[in-house]
């Protein structure tokens, strides 16, 4: 797996080149500010880039920015924005477009370089990847009722798995339960929520995620 790493400080980018290169990942090449990340994907083509919120020269949203150039430009290469900051309208916006490859996670969860890996795989593989911290925020915030008080307190625990990007799979043996009754729970809160079931399990993700942002 071919990685480029873009963070403004030196030893948050040399780490994580070294955390990633130690567990097997090929660092191709790292890059300090938007524009550089920009110029080494183009010139490495790599699997997935790793790329912070905020970067030179205003220090303020270029990496989101340069995440979304990337997924528009270089549709197959996966993006994985991390942030030591809990601001999910980042997240939104860096879905908006397509959820697959895409993923934000918090630098805080780079301390497991397993977790980390495991993302960028998924990643590479076309999955939706979201803080888990992000993802609890959504379910639990306030906002006016809605359909999502409908769901019982097993289906919120789904669908907040279901909008973290989990497979139905990886969701029934974490919950230990069948697939099949996984699949009933799937389709509950599809159907509560007014949502057409789909088989496309991305859309499904950004259709769930969509509907929270809109509740708020």
């Amino acid at each position: 797996m071919k990685v480029v790493v873009a963070d403004d400080s030196m030893l948050i980018r040399e780490g994580l080149a070294r955390l990633l290169s130690d567990a097997g990942c090929e660092v191709v090449a790292t890059a300090e500010d938007a524009e550089g990340v920009l110029r080494e994907v183009a010139l490495r083509n790599p699997d997935v880039v790793i790329v912070d919120i905020r970067m030179p020269p205003t220090h303020t949203d270029e990496g989101i920015v340069a995440a979304r150039r990337i997924r528009h430009d270089h549709p197959g290469v996966g993006v994985l924005v991390l942030s030591q900051y809990l601001e999910s309208e980042y997240a939104m916006r860096l879905i908006a477009d397509a959820p697959q490859h895409v993923g934000y996670l918090l630098k805080e969860r780079v301390s497991d370089v397993a977790v980390l890996v495991d993302g960028l795989k998924r990643l590479v593989e076309g999955e939706c990847v979201i803080d888990p911290t992000i993802v609890h925020r959504l379910m639990h915030r306030r906002r006016e009722p809605g359909p999502i008080d409908a769901l019982t307190p097993r289906e919120r625990e789904v669908l907040g798995l279901i909008a973290e990007g989990r497979s139905n799979g990886a969701i029934a043996q974490s919950l230990v339960m069948s697939q099949k009754t996984l699949e009933a729970h799937v389709r509950q809160i599809l159907q509560k929520l007014g949502l057409q079931e789909s088989h496309d399990d991305h859309r499904r993700v950004l259709a769930v995620l969509a509907y929270l942002r809109s509740t708020g």
